[in-house]
């Protein structure tokens, strides 16, 4: 799952997140520790031009400092950027960071990284945003060398040169898991070329299989081999019948009746679903965790018994 409260857009914050904070971040990591989640993700944008904020807000928590601080109270959970836009920094700068974050965790990372969007961002760090999508190729070129098993990477490229400078700690594992996410035709390209998964940017489920048989295609032409994990974002969720207004697209009602529909996106050849629970308060968040981690995961495996889609609440 996304983290609340580290990244505030209007888009999809709840209403008790803007007086939320650390202590609230920390009881929301263990319980997604605690039912058995894969991940916790934060979001990265440095900083929120004045006419971005109204819709975007300027709360959004630095994904390193993020993470970190919860590696420290988590046990065994994964540590996702959602996504770290790693164009804006130098690649050394970012395999430091990231390195020591997957060391300090004992190999928890996932680095997921994109484009951006934001052009002033870009702007005031000095880094061309026209030609964000090839900084991002050669950066992900570049991190695949600096976050490997070499004290000494080495890369030369048109924009980043280094060779001869060590960096410890090394990343637990030889090869850090990096997903690629967005999209746009350029951003699932380069997924399927140069990720080890890829993160979609909202598809409805319509879209997935196209996209699906998109990165088949592209990596069966290019000849790419090894593991790859496809990634869906899903409606928001509430498990049980809330008994409030979680909005038309909000998928309630009973565990079996969840289940059965978040199987469709395996069905598909999903292989990770990122969840979003609604609700009005910290323990209902927290409680609604528990019971998705008690009720609904160990149902996501099994065949589904008989046809629970006329007791489905909300809109595919």
């Amino acid at each position: 799952m996304q983290l609340p409260i580290q990244s505030q857009s209007t888009l999809y914050t709840e209403p008790w997140e803007t007086s939320a904070g650390a202590a609230g971040l920390v009881d929301i990591a263990r319980a997604a520790d605690r039912a058995g989640f894969a991940y916790v993700a934060s979001c990265d944008h440095v900083a929120i031009p004045r006419r971005l904020a109204p819709a975007m807000s300027t709360v959004w928590y630095d994904p390193v400092a993020t993470l970190a601080h919860l590696a420290a109270v988590t046990e065994r959970v994964q540590l996702l950027s959602h996504v770290a836009v790693v164009g804006l920094r130098h690649p050394l700068l970012t395999a430091k960071q990231y390195a020591t974050l997957d060391h300090l965790s004992g190999g928890r990372l996932i680095l997921g990284v994109g484009a951006g969007h934001v052009q002033e961002e870009f702007e005031v760090l000095g880094v061309d945003f026209e030609r964000r999508g090839a900084v991002l190729d050669e950066t992900i070129d570049a991190l695949r060398a600096a976050l490997g098993p070499d004290e000494f990477p080495e890369h030369h490229g048109k924009l980043y040169d280094f060779e001869g400078l060590g960096q410890r700690p090394r990343p637990v594992r030889e090869r850090v898991p990096l997903w690629v996410g967005g999209s746009s035709p350029a951003a699932v390209r380069r997924a399927a070329l140069k990720g080890d998964g890829w993160l979609p940017q909202g598809d409805p489920r319509d879209r997935l299989p196209d996209q699906l048989a998109r990165i088949r295609r592209i990596r069966e032409e290019a000849a790419v081999q090894g593991p790859f994990t496809i990634g869906a974002i899903t409606e928001p969720l509430y498990v049980g019948e809330p008994g409030w207004d979680v909005g038309r697209r909000t998928l309630s009602g009973a565990p079996e009746v969840l289940a059965e529909s978040l199987r469709a996106y395996g069905a598909m050849g999903v292989d990770q679903i990122q969840v979003r629970f609604r609700s009005r308060s910290l323990a209902e968040l927290t409680d609604q965790i528990r019971q998705f981690g008690d009720e609904v995961g160990p149902l996501l495996e099994r065949e589904p018994e008989g046809n629970l889609s006329d007791s489905l609440t909300g809109s595919l």
